[in-house]
C-alpha cells in the first residue's frame, strides 16, 4: 500500500512541476478574463483580423485572440468593430 501512495505522490508532483516548467498555469492565468494589453497604443495603426465572423466575443476576448495568433509584440490592442463585428488587430505605428 506504501509503494502504491509513494508512486502517486511522485507522479502528482511530477505532473505538477511539468506544469509549472511549460508555464500551462500561466497561460490558464490569463485566460481568467484578465484584461488583456492594459497599456494599450499610443499611435495605433489597423493590422490583421483575427477569429471568425462575426466575432462572439468582446474587446477583451478579440485582444486575447490578436495576442494568441500575431504574439504580444506585434499586437497594442484588439477591438470588435463595425455591424459585421470583425475582430480587429492594432499594431503601434511607427
Amino acid at each position: 500500500m506504501a509503494k502504491n501512495l509513494s508512486s502517486v505522490t511522485f507522479s502528482v508532483l511530477l505532473i505538477v512541476l511539468l506544469m509549472a516548467s511549460t508555464e500551462i498555469l500561466k497561460i490558464e492565468a490569463m485566460n481568467i478574463k484578465a484584461r488583456c494589453l492594459p497599456q494599450g497604443c499610443k499611435n495605433a495603426t489597423f493590422s490583421e483580423e483575427c477569429g471568425v465572423e462575426p466575432f462572439p466575443g468582446s474587446n477583451n476576448d478579440c485582444c486575447h485572440c490578436c495576442v494568441a495568433k500575431y504574439g504580444r509584440e506585434a499586437v497594442c490592442k484588439g477591438v470588435v468593430e463595425g455591424p459585421d463585428k470583425h475582430c480587429h488587430c492594432y499594431k503601434e505605428r511607427v
